[in-house]
């Protein structure tokens, strides 16, 4: 494969990743307390740490993945995230059996995302990217 396609494949990526997490993030920012409640419905602890919490990891990461800057760190601490809140959120082994197929979807979409951003953080920004240039 070559170079260009292979930065601009990176580029996707890190792209593609942005385009799920930044407006996540962004709508816990505008509605933060939505978010609380939703969390705390969960029965975690904190709810309001928590909300904050998500909502840095997913607007900076995201951030970080845009610009392709400390990309791997980004994306490492996205997949860990990913993996927490599927546990946490997508429970479908204790999910009522009319939520289960769904919560089992959203289960393992988040565990192949987790796998996606597993392999950003192995792999790294690819030319395009703040990274590289840095590098340089």
């Amino acid at each position: 494969m070559s170079k260009s396609v292979q930065n601009a494949l990176d580029l996707a990526a890190r792209l593609l990743f942005v385009v799920l997490f930044l407006p996540a993030g962004i709508g816990k920012l505008t509605g933060f307390s939505g978010t609380v409640g939703y969390i705390a419905a969960a029965g975690l602890p904190l709810p309001a740490l928590g909300a904050a919490i998500a909502m840095v990891v997913e607007i900076a990461a995201s951030l970080a993945l845009l610009a392709g800057f400390g990309t791997r760190i980004a994306a490492l601490v996205l997949a860990v995230f990913t993996l927490a809140a599927s546990f946490f959120f997508h429970a479908y082994w204790a999910a009522p059996a009319a939520q289960a197929y769904v919560t089992q979807l959203l289960f393992f979409k988040n565990i192949a995302v987790a796998g996606g951003l597993l392999a950003l953080a192995a792999n790294g920004a690819g030319g395009w990217s703040l990274d590289a240039r840095r590098q340089r």
